[in-house]
């Protein structure tokens, strides 16, 4: 089947694909079938492939070790993160300030390189005027009552993303939006959100891309995160069966996220097959 239901819009010729990864090219540490072969393919033919992803834990190299133990080329360069754009955020909207910060190493190392000043990671007795929160899988209830103490007294919030629930192999643990709606309950204070379905990690990527908009295809197997951030930006977009959404239920999935894919793959030798016809 090759491009399952729906075709592909007549958008001019892409010059950049912004990829998803979990779900899209691979599900927790196995690569998604093809998926080594169809990046290799693309990048042969020097198609810019940047990877977004609403993981914040890791550092742009860690994400790019891991692709590359699986088969998938890539370089530190291709990598955005939610971390790397929360901190480009940071720098532009309060540059040096005093950040409290909970998340894992991704998020403390791309809040340090853009200049912003971290406080302890418990109790403290300096204000902060921005607090910064993605998923930490070692927190701490007094990271919790910190946070809550820097908010009630006038920090900003700034949310790496969203995802209530992080998918593991065989389930599913808390994600970075379950810490942030404990914030959210505690204090009242609904945070700025960075990941996808924000525009703000879009638009950083597109920023880094340097292409326009309809020139710039998003692919990802999620509705609610992947497609509906490029309906926010304008980008064409690209569904693939390979993770959230399968044959049966892609079109429930996206009624209920109020998007519409502008072609449906059920994985990546059908997204070459169709990438081969619009790039030949």
């Amino acid at each position: 089947m090759k491009h399952l239901l729906k075709p592909i819009k007549d958008y001019p010729v892409p010059e950049a694909l912004l990829f998803d990864l979990d779900g899209t090219l691979y599900r927790g540490n196995e690569p998604v079938p093809g998926a080594d072969r169809l990046i290799a393919g693309l990048q042969s033919r020097g198609m810019l492939c940047l990877y977004v992803t609403n993981n914040s834990t890791r550092t742009p190299a860690e994400v790019a070790e891991h692709l590359h133990e699986m088969g998938i080329p890539a370089t530190e360069e291709m990598i955005v993160t939610s971390a790397l754009a929360a901190a480009e955020y940071a720098r532009a909207n309060y540059p040096g300030a005093d950040t409290y910060a909970i998340g894992e190493k991704g998020l403390k190392e791309a809040l340090q390189s853009a200049g912003m000043r971290l406080l302890p990671e418990l109790s403290s007795s300096e204000r902060a005027a921005l607090v910064v929160q993605g998923l930490d899988r070692k927190l701490e209830y007094d990271q919790i009552a910190t946070a809550v103490t820097h908010l009630l007294n006038g920090a900003a919030f700034v949310q790496t993303n969203p995802d209530r629930l992080l998918p593991i192999d065989g389930g599913f643990l808390p994600g970075a939006g379950t810490i942030g709606a404990s914030l959210q309950a505690a204090t009242g204070i609904e945070p700025v959100v960075i990941g996808k379905p924000s525009r703000i990690l879009m638009e950083y990527s597109l920023k880094l891309a340097g292409v326009p908009t309809e020139r710039s295809w998003v692919i990802g197997d999620n509705p609610y995160t992947d497609l509906a951030a490029a309906r926010n930006v304008g980008c064409p977009s690209i569904l693939v069966l390979t993770g959230l959404c399968t044959k049966a239920n892609w079109e429930e999935h996206c009624a209920a996220a109020g998007v519409s894919p502008d072609a449906v793959c059920e994985g990546p030798q059908q997204l070459q097959e169709l990438l081969d016809e619009v790039l030949s």
